[in-house]
């Protein structure tokens, strides 16, 4: 039997670590800025190639170690939202959800969601923060967003199969496993409750 944190916490708790230093709560912030109305940090160039590297990187990797390099890379490039204000709320959305003052956490992540669309973590972050709060329906749709965006999400493929798990669709949930794997072959949680799901690992209750 598993006892590992569910996949999509785990997930969210690794980007959590990549975030750059939260700013401290009295700091003020102009409720009336937007993301096109501010200075906004330039997209890296060559972000796209970076990516496609890094994800073969995760199908070739040797070791863990060259694997985890690889995740973190990845999930600090999807981290960087290209505005200061969006990366403002995202700070703060993580320390709401550390304080488990989520409907705080929402709040803000409305917020982000509506300023830039177009930012994959931001509907991952609300994705986690509905799960956490057991609505998995938001969850999802919050989820299918994230793929529009971004197809190789695997942290949102693996909150996908978790929830789905634990609603009983256990072929849809394998699928999403299996499709996460596919991505990234050194997803250790997603391997064991796969493995659990196809009775492969000899713990599987009867």
């Amino acid at each position: 039997m598993i006892t590992a944190m569910p996949v999509l916490v785990a997930a969210f708790a690794l980007l959590l670590a990549l975030t750059p230093g939260a700013p401290s709560r009295a700091q003020p912030f102009d409720a009336g800025a937007d993301a096109a109305g501010e200075t906004a940090t330039a997209a890296e160039p060559g972000r796209a190639e970076k990516l496609d590297a890094l994800f073969e990187t995760l199908k070739s990797a040797a070791s863990t170690d060259e694997a985890e390099t690889a995740e973190r890379e990845i999930l600090g490039l999807w981290s960087q939202s290209g505005s200061d204000t969006i990366d403002l709320l995202m700070a703060w959305t993580a320390m709401a959800i550390d304080d488990e003052d989520y409907p705080h956490a929402l709040d803000l992540l409305d917020r982000i969601t509506t300023q830039k669309p177009d930012f994959a973590e931001g509907w991952n972050r609300r994705a986690t923060v509905y799960y956490l709060t057991d609505d998995y329906g938001r969850s999802i749709a919050d989820i299918e967003r994230v793929l529009a965006l971004e197809p190789r999400h695997f942290g949102a493929l693996s909150g996908l199969g978790t929830m789905l798990r634990e609603m009983g669709e256990d072929e849809r949930a394998i699928e999403a496993y299996e499709w996460a794997l596919a991505i990234d072959p050194h997803l250790e949680n997603v391997s064991e409750a796969l493995a659990q799901m196809q009775g492969t690992d000899g713990d599987r209750d009867l």
